[in-house]
């Protein structure tokens, strides 16, 4: 398996995206909770799939996109990609609650477990983990920081952010 990657500005901080065999599939923050060391990241590239990742990522950042269309190789457990997958559905601007995740995947009392999977999600903002919240509304656990994830659910609100100006 070839892996290869590339680190891209973004509003949010430099994004360092990883492709294994031409294909998305991991996406980091600087200071992001299980973000591996750099020596697996791969050869620095452009190429591969990144220039459409990188077009659909600014188009985004823009406020012109509110959905990704791209290939991805997640590699998880199979419950960590239905959850992934689940969160894929989550609509642009709106929240869920990790308990309304597990009943949407027919088991209310897997909360926990839906939470643990988010936090797994090797492609954060594009699938976007950052939308589920706690279920009295408040803003819990995000491995790229609370800081971010408030940030872009403000930006997804259409709301100024003072970070940025």
């Amino acid at each position: 398996m070839r892996i290869t990657h590339t680190v891209i500005d973004s509003p949010y901080g430099p994004l360092t995206l990883v492709a294994a065999d031409g294909v998305l599939s991991r996406l980091y923050m600087v200071g992001q909770r299980h973000r591996p060391p750099e020596d697996t990241f791969g050869e620095r590239d452009g190429g591969g799939p990144f220039p459409e990742v990188i077009r659909q990522l600014e188009a985004y950042f823009a406020g012109e996109l509110t959905l990704f269309e791209l290939d991805l190789n997640m590699v998880g457990t199979l419950f960590q990609q239905r959850v992934w997958r689940r969160l894929q559905q989550i609509p642009y601007g709106e929240t869920r609650s990790y308990g309304e995740l597990a009943e949407a995947l027919g088991n209310p009392n897997a909360s926990r477990a839906v939470g643990l999977a988010n936090g797994k999600n090797p492609v954060g903002i594009i699938v976007p983990c950052h939308r589920v919240i706690g279920a009295n509304g408040s803003l819990t656990g995000y491995g790229g920081g609370l800081d971010r994830k408030q940030r872009l659910l403000a930006f997804e609100r259409g709301e100024r952010d003072d970070a940025l100006f």
